[in-house]
């Protein structure tokens, strides 16, 4: 590779550019994309990798294997960051700061279209009829949440077809879960406020909706009725459970995402990078999820941060606060490109003070532990194929492994399966 043969491929395809926005692709001899950007002026920007001296050694790297060069045209500076952002996470260029694990998230899902309305988890497109809330972090944090709000406000979340044929009341009635629609035990407008407690405290009305379950209990006990009152008792018992489990919870801000960058210098004097999220959604923490986002390791936290959340909310709900650890790069075009794919203003900042300084210090804690327990996985895992070397007397730990299974039943029906592990993860 010759670092002015880069050069003059850039200046042969830059002599032709507009001064106008979009978004440049460079690539290998192979046609394999190396690196995605955008700029605000293309002409510009393309130009600016002649300059070599001034180009950190990994940009140096990537110019000298540059044999061609591919441009997408825009209207503003703000298209062209949301198709920069789309492009590298369908493409995966090897030199761009890369968010490698974007599964969606799950939602608590209650139907709007039915007489006696269902509670689920949902993770997809919000296809159906209802009411979704969410996102939450994981699986296990929705059904926790489900569990307590059945055990609050006894909402039913079999099926349809289930409900449909029951001619007795199912366990979930007997271990006090439902309150058995299903046979007529509750009628429909008892059962719609059920319903509405449950909405109600998705929403971020918990304290409203413990206190109005609270003075029911009181009455009940004023009455001498100490079943209704115990049950009572155990419904804001449940609702108490999801918020302590909770571990923070912000009174001033509703509905935000709280973004924090933890980095540490693995065993072989690379830096590594943690992006810890945690979602809030009426004032409620619905869980948290730790990334490790592949970048040099030169990359600055401003530009890894950047690259991550434009990234991670091109196809996920934006919420109307991001705080972040750090200033991302170019904050403010990336709250305009957040802004037109949410619909409304996005206020990307970083906590100094309060409840949004002790929130984000908190958010970091977790970020680091994250990152020290995957580098110590990560040192396990080379231990593992080290070994593999000196069992199979390989030249070198192997960069990707495949494992295939095939079955069949009797000679017909037959599947086969692949999966692959690359040094860092499972590669879908």
């Amino acid at each position: 590779m010759n670092i002015e043969d880069g050069v003059n491929v850039i200046r042969r395809f830059a002599k032709d550019l507009p001064e106008t926005p979009g978004v440049y692709r460079m690539l290998n001899e192979n046609e394999d994309v190396l690196y995605v950007g955008k700029a605000r002026i293309l002409k510009r920007r393309v130009l600016s990798y002649t300059q070599v001296g001034k180009l950190p050694n990994r940009l140096q790297r990537m110019v000298a294997e540059t044999k061609s060069m591919e441009f997408v045209h825009t209207h503003t500076e703000v298209e062209a960051l949301l198709l920069e952002s789309n492009l590298i996470k369908k493409l995966k260029p090897r030199y761009n700061v890369l968010l490698r694990d974007d599964k969606s998230f799950p939602y608590i899902y209650i139907t709007t279209d039915k007489d006696f309305p269902q509670i689920s988890k949902h993770r997809g497109k919000k296809s159906k009829q209802g009411r979704y809330f969410g996102p939450f972090a994981s699986v296990r944090s929705v059904n926790r949440t489900i569990q307590a709000l059945q055990r609050a406000f006894m909402i039913r979340n079999c099926t349809d077809s289930y409900f449909a044929a029951r001619k007795r009341p199912c366990l979930q009635y007997h271990i006090k879960r439902c309150t058995a629609p299903c046979v007529g035990y509750v009628d429909r407008a008892d059962y719609d406020g059920q319903i509405k407690g449950a909405v109600d405290f998705l929403s971020g009305k918990g304290g409203a909706v413990k206190e109005d379950l609270a003075q029911q209990m009181q009455k009940a006990s004023d009455k001498l009725d100490f079943e209704s009152a115990a049950r009572l008792r155990d419904r804001i018992r449940a609702l108490a459970a999801i918020q302590t489990s909770q571990d923070i919870n912000l009174s001033h801000i509703q509905d935000a995402d709280i973004i924090g960058l933890s980095q540490e210098t693995n065993s072989a004097g690379r830096v590594m990078s943690c992006v810890e999220i945690f979602f809030f959604r009426g004032g409620q923490n619905y869980g948290n999820k730790a990334f490790f986002p592949s970048h040099a390791p030169e990359e600055p936290p401003e530009t890894i941060l950047s690259a991550f959340v434009a990234q991670f909310y091109e196809n996920k709900p934006i919420p109307p606060v991001v705080l972040t650890s750090h200033i991302p790069d170019e904050i403010e075009l990336l709250a305009l490109a957040l802004e037109e794919s949410a619909g409304n203003k996005v206020d990307i900042r970083k906590p100094v003070r309060g409840e949004g300084r002790r929130a984000m210090e908190f958010v970091l804690r977790n970020a680091g532990d994250a990152l020290k327990r995957h580098l110590n996985e990560k040192m396990g895992q080379d231990a593992l194929l080290a070994k593999l070397v000196d069992i199979f007397d390989l030249d070198r730990p192997p960069k990707r492994i495949e494992v295939y299974d095939n079955s069949h039943i009797s000679g017909e029906q037959m599947v086969g399966g692949m999966i692959v592990a690359t040094p860092d993860v499972f590669d879908k």
